[in-house]
């Protein structure tokens, strides 16, 4: 950092470490908010506003070449109010510009650049701009406000009219039954663009869309769909073979390049990892694969070492670039890892597919698997457990280098919804693999959200960074935020967490719940003051606030016998069923909420002192129908009154609010499940 710098804007007072990084630009940017919006108004000024987030490696170069450029300065401080967003911080107004882009371009991405009036209303928007497109592109709207100020009024007129239609939903008043045929037809759809033989879609880019993968878990429990299990395994197999995976520290990149997930774009996202950790913990219980298990491990791993404060809260990402150059942090050239490694060289290199070539640019390689264990022992005439001995033994060398290496950038902020994504994660992962170090990872990042995010009527903050929060929270704040208590109170039977849960809700039906439509807007009622109050429809690389809210309805209405929360939930899959059937890709997280609907939700009550241990004995199963409760003491949850039996732990099987005859052992009930 200069520690003269010729420039200083008003992002200087900002906490996102990506608006800091545009602080020194020679553009005279602003934050998003009032001061910006009412100078605009004051002097007549278009808006620029420009949308990205730290670990975006265009919008570095879009700095690079325009932003930092004092020609390209001038004529956007002379012409015009810019504004930065963190898209991270503010996906709500990233929404309503995003929309914009698609609506006129066609396309959406970041860096993202829309022209607006000073009301907001935007005329134009796209993506990344070179320098010389960038300034012809300001000139032309700069002319066109002198000469033709109605164009661009009637520009804006249109694009904003659009933006409010987008995601509009009506309430659907009808009666549906779901059933599992519905699921079997949007597998058939669904099929022909699933990739059997690297995973992920017929496609590149791959993201890794966890929600996709959980949603066929549940469906081939549920129909016993050997196709849909094998796009998980397949997917999943890849996925931890490939290069988007860290072999060296674990962990996950943003998406791979191309369509065998050989090459990452090399950012490293909290939301990624945490959902990660919980699809490869299910798909461990549904399968035992012992390559889900290590994933798992390495991954939190990762996410310990470099993503969690000390405070036990989590950062959102790592940068894909170091010293300016993409991915430089984590390839080597065949050279290096000889002069580390020396005689086991040969064997890393084989089974890391490191070539003099190079197996990615300019003589680098990135680590990726092609062959199995078994395979390349056999092929160097070693044991699998010398193989494995010796690739352990190469990694942590190889590890010393890397850690000497200038690192990618940090954002260091801390989002309530991405750690309320790691709660779920670390929760999961212990139920799974009974690890205490997971469960207490997750209850103190509960309890650091308690603190500093949510109040005590329930409402959330977004943001915390060196001790503040600036930014209200939106809609998955409070979704994520809910799933993550009811699942921590699945791991520990503190009712608490339901408590909590239910608290939130009741704040969220209060202030984001559109009766009209029976679904949920994306912003607080109280701080809804952009342009168009959006709804969060579709599923995408994080699942949608409003699908996971009907989710959150439908299991509290459950653990806490609330019929209208039930009700609700349905209600809103309703509403989006036809675009659910069209296409469960982008809707997935809706479609395990059909799967929920399905068939039976079993609850489970285990009463007693020996709770814990058979809480465990069940979450060695993959059980998505069934939901889990306990204590070993008087409760108020209606589930679990008159249920105690002094001396004895019982099970209780219930549905429908209607129990089977007590048992003692987790394989009776089991049975009476159906297992």
């Amino acid at each position: 950092m200069n520690n003269n710098p010729v420039y200083t804007n008003d992002l200087i007072n900002e906490s996102s470490p990506y608006l800091l990084q545009h602080a020194h630009n020679p553009v005279n940017w602003y934050p998003w908010g009032d001061k910006a919006l009412q100078k605009a108004s004051a002097e007549n000024k278009m808006l620029i506003i420009s949308i990205g987030y730290a670990a975006c490696h265009w919008c570095h170069v879009m700095e690079h070449e325009s932003f930092e450029d004092v020609e390209v300065a001038k004529i956007m401080n002379e012409n015009f109010i810019c504004i930065k967003v963190d898209r991270e911080e503010r996906p709500d107004v990233d929404q309503v510009y995003m929309t914009a882009a698609q609506l006129i371009t066609g396309r959406g991405g970041w860096p993202l650049n829309a022209m607006a009036l000073a009301d907001g209303r935007p005329f134009y928007a796209g993506t990344y701009f070179p320098k010389d497109k960038w300034m012809n592109m300001l000139a032309y709207f700069v002319d066109q406000q002198q000469k033709q100020p109605e164009a661009l009024q009637k520009s804006a007129e249109q694009v904003t009219k659009g933006i409010h239609a987008t995601e509009h939903v009506v309430f659907t008043k009808k009666e549906k039954t779901f059933s599992i045929s519905d699921l079997d037809k949007q597998f058939e759809t669904w099929k022909p663009n699933i990739d059997f033989t690297r995973g992920g879609e017929n496609r590149a880019p791959k993201f890794p869309m966890p929600s996709a993968w959980q949603y066929l878990l549940h469906y081939n429990y549920l129909g016993n769909n050997e196709e849909a299990l094998k796009a998980v395994t397949v997917t999943l197999d890849n996925m931890a073979m490939g290069g988007i995976y860290d072999h060296l520290q674990g962990g996950f990149a943003r998406y791979s390049t191309d369509a065998n997930w050989h090459v990452p774009h090399f950012e490293k996202m909290l939301y990624d990892n945490a959902q990660l950790v919980t699809l490869y913990a299910q798909a461990y219980q549904a399968t035992k694969n012992p390559l889900y298990k290590k994933t798992v491990y390495e991954t939190i791993d990762f996410v310990k070492q470099e993503l969690t404060s000390p405070e036990g809260a989590f950062y959102a990402s790592l940068d894909a670039d170091s010293e300016g150059v993409e991915g430089k942090f984590y390839v080597w050239t065949k050279e290096e890892v000889d002069n580390v490694l020396g005689d086991d060289a040969a064997i890393f290199s084989a089974y890391y597919n490191i070539t003099a070539a190079g197996n990615w640019e300019h003589g680098n390689s990135i680590l990726l698997r092609n062959e199995t264990d078994v395979a390349v022992a056999e092929a160097f005439k070693i044991t699998v457990e010398e193989l494995k001995s010796k690739i352990d033994a190469a990694k942590v060398k190889l590890m010393q280098v890397r850690n000497s290496r200038i690192k990618p950038g940090l954002d260091d902020k801390i989002l309530s919804s991405w750690n309320a994504l790691m709660i779920t994660g670390y929760a999961k992962a212990y139920r799974v693999f009974g690890e205490e170090a997971f469960l207490n990872a997750a209850v103190t990042n509960a309890n650091f959200l308690l603190k500093k995010a949510i109040a005590a009527d329930g409402e959330m903050t977004r943001n915390y960074k060196n001790g503040r929060s600036s930014i209200n929270a939106l809609l998955d704040d409070y979704a994520f935020t809910i799933a993550a208590f009811i699942e921590l109170y699945q791991a520990t039977f503190d009712e608490k967490w339901l408590t909590e849960a239910n608290k939130i809700t009741s704040y969220t039906l209060e202030h984001f719940f559109d009766a009209s439509s029976g679904m949920f807007f994306y912003t607080h009622n109280q701080y809804a003051d952009l342009i168009a109050r959006k709804m969060e429809l579709s599923d995408n690389v994080i699942p949608s606030s409003n699908s996971e809210m009907a989710k959150n309805l439908f299991l509290l209405g459950h653990f806490l016998n609330k019929d209208e929360y039930i009700s609700k939930a349905k209600q809103m899959l309703i509403n989006v069923e036809a675009d659910v059937q069209r296409n469960i890709y982008f809707y997935a997280n809706w479609g395990m909420l059909q799967a929920l609907f399905t068939s039976p939700l079993y609850e489970v009550a285990i009463m007693g002192d020996d709770f814990k241990n058979r809480r465990q004995q069940f979450d060695e199963h993959y059980l998505p129908t069934v939901i889990l409760l306990g204590a070993n003491a008087a409760s108020k949850i209606a589930l679990l009154e008159d249920k105690l039996v002094q001396g004895q732990t019982m099970i209780y099987v219930c549905r429908d609010k209607t129990c089977e005859l007590p048992v003692g052992e987790v394989e009776e009930a089991l049975w009476q499940i159906g297992k």
